[in-house]
């Protein structure tokens, strides 16, 4: 499998009344086609996921399948706070013809959440699954690290095939590339430190600001993974950083507001999350106007 460039945590459109809206999905799926995204992960961290209905998700997985080039690689967001919902959630995505699922930490129960339960999880997950499973750590939501000795130990699981390490600790991406076979791929999740990692030996990225701004995202890449260090300094200081620090401060909201003033299809977060007042619009429209031309700057 191909695990490498840039995906998109793809969010998730809904329409006035609140329900999912299946149309601006494919709309905003026929967009990125002709980008030089690698593919899609459905129904991750940024897709809102946890205020999600599981009949939702699957609606979602199956109209992002049927709209998504061939050529870009599909992946699911199957994780669930049990194991055995997790494995029913994966053995769904492998039927709708998913290519690999992201797997999440098991989280509610964090105190209990040893090294030796969660390994018992992913590895239950991985001999049941008919698809690749990627680990999906992401401490900021659930407060669970997973460190380099439990992603080494699942890693010689043939069905484990990599890692999203959303930390933005690059140490540890360092120390997961040094201790897992040169086939487990490893993903980033932050896009501030995308060169940091790719540096290291990450292979690429799902990044949420890839949602806005694809193409920049991927230029940031390959420019890293040629060399060019000229194109990733004005790419990183006059459009990642800024696009970046915006997602962090404003979140899913402030993502998708970007979305709309960028052509795509952004519209309301899902309750309990709010939408954006006047005065965060205003200033995402002003480093919006300054990131726009480092975009689409000559190489």
């Amino acid at each position: 499998m191909k695990l490498h460039g840039i995906l998109p945590p793809v969010t998730t459109p809904f329409s006035n009344d609140g329900e999912i809206d299946l149309s601006r999905l494919k709309s905003n799926i026929k967009l990125y086609n002709p980008t030089r995204l690698s593919g899609y992960v459905m129904n991750g961290s940024t897709s809102e996921s946890v205020l999600l209905t599981w009949d939702e998700i699957e609606r979602l997985w199956a109209t992002a399948r049927e709209t998504a080039a061939p050529d870009k690689l599909m992946i699911a967001g199957t994780g669930a706070e049990s194991t055995a919902e997790t494995i029913q959630h994966t053995k769904r995505a492998a039927k709708l013809g998913y290519d690999a699922a992201l797997v999440r930490t098991p989280s509610y129960y964090k105190p209990f959440m040893t090294f030796e339960a969660e390994a018992t999880h992913f590895l239950r997950v991985a001999e049941a699954s008919p698809i690749p499973i990627l680990i999906y750590s992401v401490p900021v939501f659930t407060g669970y690290i997973v460190e380099a000795p439990l992603v080494a130990h699942l890693a010689s699981h043939a069905n484990i095939i990599g890692i999203k390490d959303s930390s933005g600790n690059v140490q540890r991406m360092k120390d997961i590339v040094a201790s897992t076979p040169k086939a487990f791929r490893s993903l980033t999740g932050s896009a501030l430190t995308l060169h940091d990692a790719l540096q290291v030996g990450a292979s690429g990225a799902i990044l949420a600001i890839s949602c806005a701004f694809p193409e920049a995202c991927v230029d940031l890449y390959e420019a890293a993974v040629r060399g060019d260090a000229g194109r990733v300094e004005q790419l990183r200081k006059h459009a990642i950083f800024p696009a970046a620090n915006l997602a962090t401060k404003f979140g899913i909201p402030g993502l998708k507001y970007a979305m709309d003033r960028l052509g795509y299809y952004g519209g309301a977060p899902r309750a309990p999350l709010l939408p954006l007042g006047e005065s965060a619009k205003q200033e995402i429209d002003t480093v919006l106007a300054a990131v726009k031309p480092a975009t689409v700057a000559a190489h």
